[in-house]
This record gives structure tokens, sequence and C-alpha cells, in this order.
């Protein structure tokens, strides 16, 4: 596969962190920035905001991946597609990707 490499971007999960429950967008943003994490999210519409307006004040990010068209209840199917976007592009590469799933 084009682009592919042995060092793999790492996602972000925090859905199941009630230490982050209710966290504002921007933090968590800039959360997953610090640590270098992919984050991934059905909240696209926000995030692709986000997404526009850290770009417009060139902030760098980790990477995006915006799941528009996936419900919550299908679940293989987002780990499927997540998995496969992070294997298509390297770590370096994911910086200030932002992808649709």
């Amino acid at each position: 596969m084009a682009g592919r490499s042995e060092s793999r971007a790492t996602t972000l999960a925090l859905a199941e962190d009630a230490a982050f429950e209710g966290l504002d967008d921007p933090l968590v943003l800039e959360f997953a920035t610090e640590r270098q994490r992919v984050l991934v999210t059905r909240n696209s519409r926000d995030f692709a905001r986000l997404a526009r307006e850290w770009a417009e004040a060139q902030r760098a990010h980790a990477g995006m991946i915006l799941i528009w068209t996936l419900d919550h209840s299908e679940f293989g199917e987002i780990v499927a597609g997540v998995e496969r976007l992070l294997g298509e592009w390297t770590e370096e590469q994911w910086r200030d990707l932002v992808v649709g799933l």
C-alpha cells in the first residue's frame, strides 16, 4: 500500500474515560495534539470546524478521523475503517491530516 510504514499513527480514545466527560471540543483536540494522537470522533461537524480554525491559525495537530456515515452501533465497521486509515499514512504524514470515514 502506498505510503505505508512500519511506524503507524496512534489514536486517542476518550469516550469511555469519565475524567473527560463534558470536556470542550477545543480542549479534546489540544489534549490529542499534546500526546501526538490521531483524534477519532463522530462529532464531525464540530471537529471539521475546529480543523479549519486550526489550519487558518497555522496550529498543527496530529490528525483527525471524522466519522460521518457510521452509527455508534456499527462498532466493527468503525474499528475496521480506523485501522485501515491508520495504515495508509505514517505518523508524520498524519500531521494536520483530516479524513472522513
